[in-house]
C-alpha cells in the first residue's frame, strides 16, 4: 500500500498530536503501579496530594495547582473507601491552598481510627503544614520544609493588618481596613484554635497551644521554610529519613520540560569517587 505525501503528513500530524496523551497515560500507569507497590509493602492506603506544574493537555499548557475543594472531596472519598483498621499514608507536596479544603482534609485524617503517616519529599507549606499536623507520624526528607499557617487575607497577612490598625488612631483608619482587621482577628483565632485541636491528643494542651501560637501568629513570613530540624525543635515528633520508594514515586510527577532546562545533571547514582573523565 502506497501513501501520498499528504497522507503521510496527516498521519505524522495526528501521531504527534496524540503522543502527549499516550505519554501521560503511560505515566499514570506507572504511578498506579508504584502506589500499589508501596501499599502492599506497608499494608496501607496511599493517597497523593501533589501540586506542581505538569503538561496535562494536548496543547501542552502547564497549570499551577493548589489545595482546593476538589482535592478535599477526592481525599475524603478515598478515606471513606479505607477500612477503619487500615493505615493511611499521605504523600504531600504542595504550596498550600484554601483553608476550608485544608481543614476538611486534616479533620478527616485525624478522625481516621488507624495510623496516619504523612511523607514530605520537598515541601508542604501553609495548608499543607496544616494537613501534616493531623498525622500520627510525620516523615520528611532531610532537606524538605514546611511553613507557617498564619492566615492571609487577599495579598496581606492577617497579623500585618492588625498591627497596622494598632499603630494608627481609629479615626485615621478607613472603614475597609477596620473591617479587614476584624476579619483578620477572627481568622487568626480560628486557625490557632484549629491547630491546637489537631495537636492536643498527641501533645499536652499547653505545649499544643504554644506550637499553634508560633505557627499561626505571623512570627515568620508566610513563605518561611521550616526545616525538619526546626520542626523537631518546636516539639513535634518528626522523622528526617524519607524512604527511597517515596522519592521514586515523586519522579513520576515531572515538571513540564523546557527548551532550555534550568537544572541539569547526569541522572545516575554515583558511588565512591567522582566519575573519571
Amino acid at each position: 500500500m502506497k501513501f501520498s505525501f499528504f497522507e503521510i503528513f496527516w498521519i505524522l500530524l495526528i501521531t504527534l498530536s496524540l503522543w502527549p496523551l499516550f505519554k501521560h497515560k503511560n505515566i499514570e500507569r506507572l504511578r498506579y503501579k508504584a502506589i500499589r507497590s508501596i501499599e502492599q509493602k506497608r499494608k496501607s492506603r496511599v493517597i497523593t496530594i501533589i501540586h506542581r506544574q505538569e503538561l496535562i493537555s494536548i496543547l501542552g499548557l502547564p497549570l499551577t495547582r493548589y489545595i482546593n475543594i476538589e482535592d478535599s472531596e477526592q481525599v475524603l472519598r478515598a478515606i471513606r473507601l479505607t477500612p477503619d483498621q487500615m493505615p493511611i499514608d499521605i504523600l504531600l507536596h504542595t504550596p498550600g491552598g484554601l483553608v476550608l479544603a485544608s481543614e476538611q482534609i486534616a479533620l478527616a485524617l485525624k478522625r481516621h481510627p488507624a495510623k496516619v503517616t504523612v511523607f514530605i519529599p520537598h515541601y508542604a507549606m501553609s495548608g499543607g503544614t496544616m494537613i501534616t499536623l493531623a498525622a500520627d507520624e510525620i516523615v520528611m526528607d532531610p532537606n524538605a520544609v514546611v511553613g507557617p499557617v498564619d492566615p492571609q487575607l487577599g495579598e496581606y497577612p492577617a497579623v500585618s493588618i492588625l498591627k497596622t490598625v494598632e499603630r494608627k488612631e481609629t479615626n485615621k483608619v478607613d472603614d475597609r481596613t477596620l473591617i479587614m482587621a476584624d476579619i483578620a482577628a477572627k481568622a487568626m483565632r480560628q486557625v490557632k484554635n484549629f491547630i491546637t485541636e489537631l495537636l492536643k491528643d498527641r501533645i499536652p494542651d499547653e505545649k499544643a497551644r504554644h506550637i499553634a501560637e508560633i505557627l499561626s501568629s505571623g512570627a515568620w513570613t508566610h513563605d518561611y521554610p521550616i526545616t525538619c530540624e526546626q520542626f523537631q525543635q518546636l516539639g513535634i515528633s518528626v522523622s528526617c529519613m524519607l524512604p527511597n520508594e517515596i522519592h521514586r514515586l515523586m519522579e513520576l510527577y515531572p515538571q513540564p520540560s523546557q527548551r532550555r532546562p534550568s537544572v541539569q545533571y547526569v541522572p545516575l547514582p554515583y558511588k565512591g569517587n567522582p566519575p573519571k573523565s
